[in-house]
């Protein structure tokens, strides 16, 4: 288990109902399984504190890190206080990190040593609509990213900061899963965009919200797009090399990743 939030708001009425959901799954995990969470991580250990027979191991306790990159592209990976082994792959993000610990961890329970399991994961290439590089025209570079909650946006574009952290960097984002509909989010989504220069954000005539009015801080600038077209024009106008654009959303997003390649093509031809 690696983070526990509120989101799904049209199935949980709160958090605690997610909580009981975890530890329903808690339960069926068998004696000699092995459960991992971060130990900071305050909503999971109320879940666990609802009753554990399974033996429980901690990132941030029994595993550990050390970042030898700021962007998390290099780490060593310690457990019990000693350096087990290091990863140096093509990922970045705190995000990430935390999930490969995850992984070692878990890989040494069923008998894989830590080394090989750092190893493997420096082969690691990722994954489709995980900062997935859709393409680049002229030094801008256009990104996909599943990102669809404020703790994920904000991780995302942490990471690319620290990865770039010279660039200019646009964030492009769709609030498209049922619980940011609703509106739940609505406080808290431009203060998850902090490491951004620019949002642009999509929200449709239909929304039945907005982010009109909300706190935005640092130095950023958010932007209210009512289509894709809209966005397109607006960032293909206004990019420079250099530039990272990263779109985030669990949908297609009317395919405005490529559309946006596009477009910066035509701009530059």
């Amino acid at each position: 288990m690696n983070n526990l939030e509120f989101d799904h708001a049209d199935i949980f009425a709160d958090l605690a109902a997610i909580q009981t959901q975890f530890h329903h799954l808690v339960r069926t995990v068998p004696s000699d399984g092995l459960i991992l969470y971060p130990q900071q991580d305050k909503a999971l250990q109320e879940v666990l504190q609802k009753g554990c027979w399974t033996p429980v191991q901690t990132l941030g306790g029994d595993w550990s890190y050390r970042t030898q990159q700021e962007d998390a592209s290099r780490f060593a990976v310690e457990f019990a206080g000693k350096v087990v082994g290091e990863v140096n792959w093509g990922l970045s993000g705190t995000h990430n990190l935390h999930n490969a610990v995850a992984a070692i961890a878990a890989a040494r329970h069923v008998g894989v040593e830590q080394e090989i399991a750092c190893e493997a994961l420096s082969q690691f290439v990722g994954v489709k609509r995980r900062m997935e590089l859709v393409g680049e025209v002229n030094g801008v570079a256009v990104y996909d990213d599943f990102a669809h909650h404020p703790t994920a946006i904000k991780t995302t574009l942490e990471g690319a900061r620290a990865q770039h952290p010279h660039a200019r960097i646009t964030a492009v984002i769709e609030p498209r899963s049922n619980t940011m509909k609703l509106g739940v989010h609505r406080d808290t989504l431009k203060q998850a965009c902090v490491s951004a220069d620019t949002v642009y954000w999509l929200e449709p005539e239909s929304a039945n919200w907005t982010l009109s009015g909300t706190t935005a801080t640092g130095k950023t600038e958010h932007y209210l797009c009512r289509t894709t077209a809209d966005i397109i024009a607006r960032v293909a106008a206004a990019a420079v090399p250099g530039e990272r654009v990263i779109v985030m959303s669990n949908g297609s997003f009317d395919g405005i990743h490529h559309k946006l390649v596009e477009a910066l093509r035509s701009r530059n031809g």
